[in-house]
């Protein structure tokens, strides 16, 4: 099933043949939010002025909010459970926590193809193929960013997002990124409304019966992008590196 996903990739999204592999970093431990968005901005900035190679950036923070530009007021359901992070990211408000991967994703789309609709494609295309592995069938929605689990076991037409998507762009460099639910606490969740969707709920990898490991998540996630953005090399997760903050 991944090969006929990934053929379904947009086209143009690849590094142009001889470009440098985008460095790649996993962050242990859980990492302040505002270090993480200070270190983005920074490294876009490098990578736009031609001073880094393009990156990307896995990294775990500590039970927050985060408030996008189009978030509303009404969807903070309990203002005082978490810190909430206003960002200038696209989107509403989404939750980061332990137990869910956040791959930052810095690329230079002058050097690939300077399509935001594109690029939105084939991050889900990236998410899906990387669900594939694990025999979970993520799905996009026409009307609804990231990515979405059918779950016929709850009723009829219910459905669960398993991934979200919030990016922003500066002189064509990407930053910010996907979130996907590896095994967060779930009732986390409930005190915003994700992404400003009423209707639907979340739900995880563990939810779903796949007991699997944040590096066996990592792995995939790391072979699965390069099938849709080309190669990837080791980088250094520290700021004072090529890895990430």
């Amino acid at each position: 099933m991944v090969n006929a996903r990934l053929a379904a990739a947009p086209e143009g999204l690849r590094a142009a043949p001889g470009a440098p592999p985008v460095a790649w970093a996993v962050r242990e431990g859980l990492l302040d939010y505002r270090a993480a968005e200070a270190a983005m901005e920074a490294r876009a900035a490098a990578i736009a002025e031609g001073r880094a190679p393009e990156a990307v950036w896995l990294v775990e923070h500590p039970p927050l909010y985060t408030a996008g530009t189009s978030a509303r007021e009404a969807d903070l359901v309990a203002p005082g459970r978490f810190p909430v992070h206003r960002t200038g990211r696209g989107g509403q408000y989404t939750y980061h926590g332990p137990g869910q991967r956040v791959a930052y994703v810095m690329l230079d789309l002058n050097r690939r193809r300077p399509d935001l609709r594109a690029y939105v494609a084939a991050l889900e295309t990236w998410l899906i193929a990387t669900l594939d592995a694990f025999t979970i069938r993520g799905e996009r929605r026409e009307d609804r960013v990231g990515v979405w689990v059918r779950r016929p076991e709850k009723g009829p037409g219910v459905e669960d997002k398993i991934a979200a998507i919030g990016i922003r762009v500066r002189r064509w460099v990407t930053f910010h990124g996907i979130s996907l639910n590896v095994e967060p606490d779930l009732s986390h969740f409930s005190g915003i409304v994700p992404c400003g969707v009423r209707g639907h709920g979340v739900t995880s990898l563990v939810d779903l019966g796949r007991p699997v490991s944040m590096p066996e998540v990592d792995g995939v996630l790391r072979a699965r992008f390069e099938d849709v953005f080309g190669p990837t090399r080791p980088g250094v997760p520290d700021e004072a590196g090529d890895g990430g903050p």
